[in-house]
């Protein structure tokens, strides 16, 4: 069992064991129905990539790729145009978060990383003093929200810093997550920020060092009791999955394509669960 896969079990457990109820819920089943849930406040795991730990779990299929691809639409691209996202992309489960047939998720996620111009500044701190303590990627703008309707940010912030180890420039990343659901977009949240983490250390050609995850509200909806309960009898295939970017060290970090990811090693349990969305 990973890292990654004990985390996941404990987690489950201690959320059906230990957790609140939701009260005054927003989040809607696609029958209409009020998806209540079940949480954890503050839940914190720590990952060293360095050492081959990678948060993604084995107990069910985890769809990387379309993950990756999200993660250039919004770091990339700078965008909130679901047009971009189905016609470069080919993903399309962004569509039901749509604001008011504008084909966008409104003023959200691409469109406060272009508003702000966050990532050149990030990556223009980098360059000058990699020893900074102010690489701070936070997509939480109230004006925006007061201006545009949307799906308000889960990963909302994330942090760079840097360590020297035998002389080797190491890259860390810490994510935060204002809410998160646990079964469906833990992983798939996780990794593909391990990816952003991944581009911007071979922006530079450094080392990747460690991952740490935050999320204040961890949850579990309350039509997905089943499938924990089945993730929780799993035993995991042996495997060591792990994230690789195939392109050389201090490739522009705009220039990185979802074709360069590789997920190795990486050996799922079946059949995939499947899961009703809470929007």
């Amino acid at each position: 069992m990973t890292k990654a896969d004990y985390i996941f079990k404990e987690n489950i457990q201690k959320i059906l064991a230990e957790g609140s109820w939701s009260e005054q819920a927003r989040p809607k089943y696609r029958n209409g129905q009020t998806a209540n849930s079940k949480y954890i406040t503050g839940s914190f795991a720590e990952y060293d990539l360095a050492k081959g730990e990678f948060p993604i779990t084995t107990l069910r299929p985890i769809a990387i790729k379309s993950a990756i691809k999200e993660v250039l639409w919004i770091y990339q691209d700078q965008s909130n145009s679901l047009d971009i996202l189905e016609d470069k992309y080919n993903v399309h489960y962004w569509n039901d978060w749509e604001v008011e047939n504008t084909r966008t998720i409104g003023q959200r996620y691409g469109a406060i990383v272009k508003k702000h111009d966050i990532m050149n500044k990030i990556l223009k701190q980098l360059a000058e003093n990699p020893w900074n303590r102010r690489n701070v990627i936070s997509l939480w703008d109230y004006e925006a929200f007061e201006n545009s309707a949307g799906l308000l940010p889960c990963a909302f912030q994330t942090m760079f810093d840097v360590r020297r180890v035998d002389g080797d420039i190491y890259l860390d990343a810490t994510l935060t997550q204002r809410s998160n659901d646990m079964l469906v977009a833990h992983h798939i949240n996780a990794m593909q920020y391990v990816a952003l983490q991944m581009m911007v250390a071979k922006h530079f050609g450094w080392k990747l060092g460690k991952f740490f995850y935050f999320v204040n509200n961890l949850h579990i909806y309350d039509n997905q009791f089943e499938q924990a309960e089945e993730l929780l009898r799993r035993e995991p295939v042996i495997c060591q999955p792990h994230l690789v970017l195939n392109v050389p060290d201090k490739t522009n970090f705009f220039s990185i394509k979802p074709e360069d990811f590789e997920l190795l090693d990486y050996k799922p349990v079946k059949p995939q669960l499947k899961f009703d969305l809470a929007i």
